[in-house]
């Protein structure tokens, strides 16, 4: 049973990155062009992985959830979903003419916003022009972020026809006083006919959860995770709330409304782990739950489980990532490249047959290598530094005194339980998990802990 003493959480509760990728996104720079982009794009036909993965951002909401730290719009009277449909399409022609038609799809993944606040059809219409661009390998993960109180049976059927195979079903939370709290409405239909209902076709199921909202303790978080075992989701995810009101100025509005402090925070985290490892599920990286048998669990075990911004994936499915629509980030080989924020500007540089780069970064040789070592952590809470040494073709010396210039900070998590090293490997214990990116933080040589831009580790 995980059980963090006060002490440690408040010595560790400070701002790191969530190193969703490496550098973080803080880092990306407006410098970066559309000619520089272009070049990357061909670049990554020559570079590994050789598999395409796609991301397709669904900007618009219904309503917008207090807690919401992505990048959502309001739909209104859904003038611009067809504008911004038709633009989506066609930054996805443009970015694709760049792409060797040879490569495969391993993985198409819909966030938002909310993908299910617009028609079906426009959904299905993008996956059929991905399908006419490209071959994919065998058993590809084609997955949806669906808000469960916009679906209905015939929305459903419509999203298993267009070739969905996993669905994310946004839960939050079952107590209907927090989904208020948080203006967010429950599910349309009862969970317990939709998590078949999605199933029948032989998809894989999800729930998502958050800790960390007002009106939520230990004790009404665990009925929420005992009510989602009852519906044995393929995979689960308890996500810590990230309160960044400088960046989400909405999310102000729940400091009036009590949000539970770091304390209580951990306790929930503790509970939903005890309840969901009790209960059969394997943890998986920093927040994920799946079943025994999920291939994340297998991956975990040999010590070969990926991440991307879309979550953890298997060195099977997982690929450079070639994102579409506003916000979104594209993860090659030598960089990143994000989209513009703002939905009507995105759909006017398209209509002059630009893309929209809004930032980005090139890396260098060193900060692959520091990346493969932060993935390696926050994927498999281990590094073995043989193994990478010779995957990399770096010499193990050089690799470990880039990564750990400073020894008495490996020495500080020793001693306080959350990882165990030797001159060989680093290996992240159960209680150290909880404090993941703040060991990342410490093997990232560029991490300035004065900087204040991030959320707390817990």
């Amino acid at each position: 049973m995980m059980n963090q003493s006060e002490h440690l959480i408040m010595k560790y509760n400070v701002p790191v990155p969530r190193y969703t990728s490496y550098p973080p996104a803080t880092e990306f720079t407006e410098k970066l062009t559309e000619r520089e982009y272009r070049s990357m794009l061909a670049e990554s036909n020559h570079r590994n992985p050789q598999h395409i993965a796609i991301y397709i951002h669904i900007p618009f909401c219904r309503k917008i959830c207090y807690y919401c730290g992505c990048n959502a719009t309001h739909i209104g009277s859904g003038n611009d979903v067809q504008p911004y449909i038709e633009a989506l399409r066609h930054e996805i022609e443009i970015v694709t003419s760049h792409i060797q038609k040879n490569r495969r799809v391993s993985q198409i993944h819909f966030g938002g916003g909310t993908p299910n606040s617009i028609d079906a059809e426009y959904l299905a219409g993008i996956i059929a022009l991905i399908r006419s661009q490209f071959s994919f390998i065998d058993n590809p993960e084609i997955a949806i972020e669906c808000h469960p109180g916009y679906l209905d049976e015939t929305y459903i059927t419509s999203l298993r026809d267009a070739g969905f195979n996993r669905f994310s079903l946004g839960v939050q939370d079952f107590d209907n006083d927090v989904l208020q709290k948080v203006n967010r409405i429950p599910s349309a239909m009862p969970l317990d006919q939709t998590v078949p209902m999605l199933r029948s076709s032989g998809a894989s199921v999800n729930l998502d959860f958050i800790y960390g909202l007002p009106g939520q303790d230990a004790a009404s978080f665990s009925e929420t995770i005992k009510r989602a075992i009852t519906l044995k989701p393929d995979r689960l995810v308890t996500f810590s709330y990230a309160h960044v009101p400088w960046v989400k100025k909405h999310q102000a509005i729940l400091e009036s409304k009590g949000l539970p402090d770091p304390p209580a925070k951990t306790a929930m985290f503790n509970a939903a782990h005890d309840l969901l490892t009790t209960a059969g599920y394997v943890f998986i990286g920093l927040d994920h739950y799946v079943l025994p048998d999920d291939e994340l669990a297998t991956a975990l075990a040999g010590h070969t489980l990926h991440r991307n911004f879309q979550g953890y994936c298997t060195r099977r499915t997982t690929g450079q990532v070639y994102a579409f629509g506003v916000s979104a980030i594209s993860q090659l080989d030598g960089g990143y490249v994000q989209n513009t924020k703002d939905v009507k500007e995105y759909i006017q540089i398209l209509a002059n047959k630009a893309l929209p780069v809004d930032r980005g970064l090139r890396i260098t040789q060193s900060q692959r290598e520091i990346r493969e070592v932060i993935n390696e952590i926050m994927c498999n809470k281990y590094i073995n530094w043989p193994e990478l040494s010779n995957r990399l073709g770096v010499p193990q010396r050089r690799l470990k005194d880039q990564f750990i210039p400073e020894r008495s900070r490996l020495l500080e998590f020793s001693d306080d339980g959350l990882l165990f090293f030797s001159d060989d490997e680093l290996k992240v214990t159960e209680a150290g998990s909880l404090f993941i990116r703040n060991i990342a933080a410490s093997l990232d040589p560029a991490f300035n802990s004065e900087n204040n831009r991030y959320s707390r580790s817990v």
